[in-house]
């Protein structure tokens, strides 16, 4: 099945998904497992296919550049689940593949025998990971948007300028970090799989990726009884943690020990501030944090943003002005990381975000653009068709 020869040597060569993955937190899962080498083939609703497909602006001429940033390096399989001759050939998929991932609400599938029972059956090897909002259990009915859970999961809580404001994040980030834990669940099944031959079902959800994510907020209220709330920009343990004012623009410091506010100091002229009782430790800082804020801000204000990174940077102090995303992948380039990669041929050819995950013998892939709506359906029946006649 898979023509690149590139690939066979890739950590997941050899490895088949059927991807019913729609939006966002599947398919970055699927994306990232298919940049590592494993062949995607996504199921999508002839006419329509995936909804990210209409979602924009932005375009890139007729292509929504949602779509675009979580496909790449995937087969676009055009199928009718209704239809029982498109249903036969995904049923021949399901027992072709290494992998099963789909985002469904809980048991719509059964109906068209792509649950997990009735997957298993057709491969008892499989890996079956479900994408949920809530789970399976009574939080199965409800919808998952990445805005809802940043609300209901208390995200939403602890983001925003000040308390009674609350903000969502500039993007679906509980979305993405669901793709990212899909990933390692299917990997973990899949190394299982190896030793044992046993398949197994992953299970993820929206809703229980957040509060994993969320950390030390979530801790503090598991192991400590504490409710956070809004502090801005600010960090509830660390200080100076937070956006400061610059002479042209926002300037972030992150100082995470003493040893690098000393150095803080040092640079702006204030070395009193080092042995004042108020501000010699960290939780002494961070219990005078406005007070600190506007000691630092006055001194701050009175050079550019990029003057003071110049400054503070050799000394270890962790800063930087607040980039739009021109400027942060402008620093990406400049440090050598290599932020985009170009895919595709010079007629349809596209530059998207490279994959960050760095590996020294099997570095990622681009072999292909992300999929017009139904791209290889012909040739998919036809290997399908051909799997069929030689079982």
């Amino acid at each position: 099945m898979d023509d690149d020869r590139s690939r066979r040597s890739l950590p997941l060569s050899g490895i088949l998904i059927a991807d019913f993955g729609r939006v966002l937190a599947a398919p970055y899962a699927t994306m990232l497992l298919a940049d590592l080498g494993a062949e995607v083939i996504k199921i999508e609703r002839p006419g329509t296919g995936d909804d990210t497909r209409a979602w924009g602006p932005p375009f890139a001429d007729d292509e929504s550049t949602y779509f675009l940033s979580v496909n790449r390096n995937k087969r676009s399989f055009a199928a009718d689940l209704e239809d029982p001759a498109d249903l036969a050939a995904v049923h021949e998929l399901v027992r072709r593949a290494d992998v099963l991932i789909e985002n469904f609400r809980p048991d719509s599938l059964a109906r068209h025998g792509l649950d997990y029972d009735a997957a298993r059956s057709l491969n008892p090897g499989i890996v079956y990971c479900s994408v949920t909002g809530f789970g399976a259990g009574s939080g199965g009915r409800l919808p998952g948007y990445d805005l809802l859970v940043q609300a209901v999961g208390g995200l939403m809580s602890v983001t925003g300028p000040g308390p009674g404001q609350p903000v969502k994040t500039g993007v679906a980030l509980v979305d993405v970090l669901t793709g990212l834990h899909a990933a390692v669940g299917i990997l973990a099944a899949l190394r299982h799989r190896e030793a044992t031959g046993e398949g197994q079902r992953v299970e993820v959800n929206l809703l229980g990726t957040l509060l994993s994510s969320m950390v030390n907020q979530s801790a503090g209220f598991t192991a400590g009884d504490v409710v956070p709330g809004i502090l801005g920009n600010r960090h509830p343990s660390i200080a100076p943690y937070e956006v400061f004012e610059a002479a042209d623009r926002p300037f972030v410091l992150a100082v995470g020990n003493d040893r690098q506010f000393a150095a803080l100091c040092d640079v702006l002229g204030l070395p009193e501030l080092v042995e004042d009782p108020r501000f010699a430790t960290n939780p002494a800082r961070v219990a005078q944090v406005e007070q600190l804020a506007d000691r630092l801000n006055a001194r701050l204000r009175t050079r550019s943003a990029a003057d003071w990174y110049e400054r503070l940077t050799p000394r270890g102090v962790p800063c930087g002005p607040v980039n739009d995303l021109a400027g942060a992948f402008a620093l990406a380039e400049k440090l050598g990381l290599a932020p985009r990669v170009d895919i595709g041929s010079e007629d349809e050819g596209i530059s998207l975000v490279a994959n960050p995950i760095g590996l020294s013998a099997t570095p990622p892939v681009y072999h292909s653009r992300p999929p017009r709506l139904g791209e290889h359906t012909a040739e998919l029946r036809a290997w399908l068709e051909a799997s069929k006649e030689q079982t």
